[in-house]
């Protein structure tokens, strides 16, 4: 009998499935059942080993991003949240980066192509993350607002989708202010 975890099998199975560009769905698009609703309270781990939950950036505006290191399009959307970080962080914005892959070492890796990253990375082996929210793609970005409720959902990525993200967190920002 299998005993991986039900997270890990969601994990396992997105891995299967691969990771999508927008050119498969679009800015916005999918996981817009998930819009209008508060996001579940989901705890990940830090990269420094802290218990973190979304309720904790509770009067943040939040992107909320799962990746993995395996795909392709995340590699190219996690620099340019980064970027994205740093300029709107002052604006009550954050960025939490959330890692789905199994081996942290994967994760580690990756992250050596930078010498210093903005916004907070959280590793979720677990897969609570694909549990409770179930992506249909990688990367899947999820905008709430500072009540904790799902504004925006952002399924694949493609480069043109960097402005719209941005856009977005912004009038998430000035309409929760």
């Amino acid at each position: 009998m299998d005993q991986r975890s039900p997270g890990a099998l969601a994990a396992a199975l997105l891995a299967l499935a691969g990771c999508a560009t927008a050119a498969a769905g679009g800015a916005g698009a999918g996981g817009g059942e998930q819009v209008g609703t508060p996001v579940p309270e989901i705890r990940v781990e830090s990269l420094g080993g802290k218990q973190i939950g979304i309720g904790d950036y509770r009067g943040k505006v939040v992107l909320l991003d799962v990746w993995a290191s395996w795909c392709v399009p995340c590699k190219q959307e996690l620099p340019m949240l980064d970027d994205l970080a740093k300029r709107l962080r002052g604006d009550g914005i954050e960025v939490l980066a959330v890692s789905i892959d199994q081996e942290r070492a994967n994760l580690v890796k990756f992250l050596k192509a930078r010498p210093r990253w903005s916004l907070t990375i959280a590793h979720d082996p677990k897969g609570a993350i694909a549990d409770s929210l179930a992506p249909e793609k990688m990367p899947t970005s999820y905008i709430i607002d500072r009540e904790g409720i799902i504004r925006y959902v952002n399924s694949g990525f493609e480069p043109s989708d960097a402005a719209v993200i941005e856009r977005r967190l912004s009038e998430v920002a000035r309409r929760s202010n």
